[in-house]
Order: C-alpha cells, then sequence, then structure tokens
C-alpha cells in the first residue's frame, strides 16, 4: 500500500478554494485513547483515506491507515492525541483539505447545532466536560490540536446532542426540583445523534418517503448503545439521558439503574462516588455480567459453547433493548420502521432475532433468510413479508454527516 511517510507536516497540506468542487473535509473523531479519522469528499459522499489511532498514552499506541481497499498499521509508542494527528498529516501529504470537522458528544443546551469553532466555541465545548467527561475531554483536546496543526482551516463542530434539542420538555425532564433543573441544566441530552439521524433519513429513503414523512425507532448498537424515537425526522425521545450511562445496557455501561444502588455500594462497599461512578461506566454492562468481555462478538461465541454468564448477558442486553424499543413507541402515533444499525446492529443477526422474539406484542416476525444475510438482499429488510412490524437493517455513516454538515457550514455554496 503506497502510505507515503516523508511528509513533515502541515505545510505539505493544500488548502484550496471550494468553491463550484466537492471540498474534501477531515472529519475528527476523538475518543478517549482513540482517534478516528476519515478525509471525505461529502456530495460524492466518498471516504478518500481514512483510520483510527487506537491505545493513545500508551506504549502500544498505533495509527491504521485504510486506503484503496488495503491498509497499514504504523507504530506511535506513547503517543497521544497530538502525536496521532502528526502522523496522520504523515498520510495526508499533497492531498486537499478544505475544512476539518469535529464530533463532539456533548453540546449542552448551548449547541442546537453544528457550529464553527472559534476561541469562544472552543472554551465552551469545553466547559460541558462535567456532564459526559469521558468523550467531552478528548474531543475538546482534539479540537485544540487541530486548529494549532491547521490554523488556515474552518473547522466545525458537529455535536451528538443536536439531533435530540427537538425532545420535548415532557421527555426530556427528570421528576426532580425545578431549581437543581434551572441552576445545573440537569435534563435528558441523549447521544449518538448524528447517527440516529443518518439511518433515519436512510430509512426513510428505502421506504420511499421524506423523512419528515415516516415515524421510526432507531437503535444504534455497539460498545455504547441507545434508541431513538424519530416522529417526522426529528428526535421525540431517546434512551440515553444526561450523560451516556441511561438506557441500554452496554459494553461496559450498566444502563438503568435505581439510583439508591449507589449509595448502597457506597455503604456496604466503602467505595468513592468517583470510584462507584467508574464502576457503572467501565466495569459493567455486558463486561460486568459476563465476566468474560465487553464485545458481544466473543460473549455470542461463548454462547455457542453453552456459557451461562454469556447467555445471561446476551439475554438482558437484547430484553433490555426491546423494553426500550416498546418504551420509544410512546412518542409516535405508529411504527413504519424499526431500524437497526452501529457494530452490533449491523452485524449480529442473533441478537436480533433474541429482540424481536420479545417483540410479539407488536407483531414482530422475522425472516431468518434476510437477517442471516443482515438484509444486504433485500434494500435492508430482515421481517417477514407477514409482519406487522417492517424491521431495517441500515449502516450508519456518522463521518459522512459531520462531513456535510461541515461543508455545509464552510462552504454553503460549494454544496
Amino acid at each position: 500500500m503506497p502510505l507515503p511517510s516523508n511528509i513533515s507536516g502541515a505545510s505539505d497540506i493544500r488548502h484550496e478554494d471550494p468553491a463550484g468542487d466537492d471540498p474534501p473535509v477531515l472529519v475528527i473523531n476523538s475518543g478517549s485513547s482513540s482517534l478516528k479519522f476519515a478525509l471525505i469528499a461529502p456530495r460524492a459522499g466518498e471516504a478518500l483515506i481514512q483510520g483510527l489511532g487506537d491505545r493513545l498514552n500508551s506504549p502500544e499506541a498505533q495509527l491504521t491507515i485504510k486506503e484503496n481497499g488495503s491498509s497499514g498499521t504504523f507504530p506511535i509508542p506513547g503517543g497521544g492525541h497530538e502525536e496521532a494527528l502528526k502522523e496522520i498529516l504523515q498520510h495526508l501529504g499533497g492531498r486537499r483539505i478544505a475544512a476539518v470537522g469535529h464530533r463532539v458528544v456533548n453540546g449542552g443546551e448551548r449547541f442546537t447545532g453544528s457550529i464553527l469553532v472559534d476561541g469562544g466555541v472552543q472554551e465552551a465545548i469545553a466547559a460541558c466536560s462535567d456532564i459526559a467527561p469521558v468523550h467531552a475531554i478528548p474531543n475538546a483536546t482534539g479540537i485544540r490540536v487541530a486548529r494549532k496543526m491547521f490554523p488556515g482551516l474552518p473547522q466545525v463542530a458537529v455535536f451528538d446532542t443536536a439531533f435530540h434539542q427537538t425532545i420535548p420538555p415532557h421527555a426530556h425532564r427528570y421528576g426532580i426540583p425545578n431549581e437543581l433543573y434551572k441552576r445545573y441544566k440537569i435534563r435528558k441530552y441523549g447521544f449518538h445523534g448524528t447517527s440516529h439521524r443518518y439511518v433515519s433519513e436512510e430509512a426513510a429513503r428505502l421506504l420511499g418517503k421524506a423523512p419528515d414523512q415516516v415515524q421510526l425507532i432507531t437503535a444504534h448498537l455497539g460498545n455504547g448503545s441507545s434508541v431513538c424515537a424519530v416522529r417526522d425526522g426529528k428526535s421525540a425521545d431517546t434512551s440515553m439521558g444526561f450523560t451516556p450511562l441511561e438506557g441500554l445496557v452496554m459494553g461496559t455501561r450498566c444502563g438503568d439503574l435505581d439510583p439508591n444502588i449507589l449509595l448502597f455500594l457506597h455503604e456496604k462497599t466503602g467505595m468513592t462516588l468517583q470510584e462507584i461512578t467508574d464502576l457503572l461506566n467501565r466495569k459493567s454492562g455486558l463486561l460486568g455480567v459476563s465476566g468474560i468481555s465487553h464485545d458481544m462478538r466473543t460473549l455470542l461465541e461463548e454462547q455457542g459453547k453453552g456459557n451461562e454468564q454469556a447467555c445471561l448477558a446476551v439475554e438482558i442486553f437484547c430484553y433490555r433493548l426491546a423494553r426500550h424499543i416498546l418504551a420509544s413507541a410512546a412518542a409516535l402515533d405508529r411504527i413504519d420502521s424499526l431500524v437497526f444499525t452501529g457494530g452490533i446492529g449491523e452485524n449480529a443477526a442473533p441478537v436480533r432475532s433474541v429482540t424481536l422474539d420479545h417483540l410479539r406484542v407488536l407483531g414482530a416476525k422475522l425472516d431468518p433468510r434476510l437477517n442471516a444475510s443482515h438484509g444486504s438482499s433485500s434494500s435492508g429488510r430482515i421481517s417477514a413479508d407477514d409482519s406487522c412490524l417492517n424491521v431495517l437493517v441500515v449502516p450508519t455513516n456518522e463521518e459522512l454527516v459531520i462531513a456535510r454538515e461541515t461543508a455545509d457550514i464552510a462552504f454553503p455554496a460549494a454544496l
């Protein structure tokens, strides 16, 4: 794979006027120990080059680059987000970059849509870190580093929470004293907004309707998972809440939990609130129940071997998912389709099958052949012809949403 390694820095990147063209956008998704990137032509919807820097800030830190169907891995031992971006530049030398788009997990109530980043916006994003620190701090770091390395490029923040700003107060408010909401903005924010938005628009297209003509339930299932009720193209409710901990059982997150359990654990174990929070975010969910792994692929393999804890973890995941799908229906007049997406949603046929078994009250009926092919042979459909509930599998593309949002804001005349 011809990946250049002799480019020294940002000065080698061509910053050209994108007017009348398909301006390439560098999309950056900074995680706590990872940095995902893609250079995308937003109009064509084409990823020109993409990759992942993972295990950052550890001796095993590395960057994987994918281009033209080939891939290469490059070690950056001890490297963090800045080192990963510098290594990425080594492989982007000579390519056009018109703008940089950043995935930002939480915009709070302040950011209801994507926005061009300046110093004030950068500070405001950093100020949201107390709500979702696991994601917000790396997001802010990615923006800071990218603005330093690409000082001449427009940079746009695209918020996971923005899509959910249409959730009405009766759905996003908690049953706590009003003054706490007013003072600290404690409410449901929701996450995975770019994914829910993308797949709802794609599902509408597959159904032959405009996004504002459909009512859907979308299930984004991965290490982090959430369900969203999409009414006429807008988020009406979602399972994640004030932080990404609420809702479904996830890879390492517990999901819905009686709040008094925190006090109980503190009194019985002596753990601090911070230690308990870390336990619920990083050591619970599929990992905690199974005692084996947070990865659904591993658990399904162990389930096939008869491992009881793996079986229980998978069953809990599916049952809680079905329960939240049913709860989401309260925000809709009808369900035009249930949509599975994300790594688990797109690839784990057994999870979809067990979940739909719990949705018999909706008249859900699976077509085993279509489910086994993940809907690829039927424009996404995996439900049987006589199913009362239409069920689709729609691959998500959050990076494309971010690229298009970025180009639309930075160069509105170009698209």
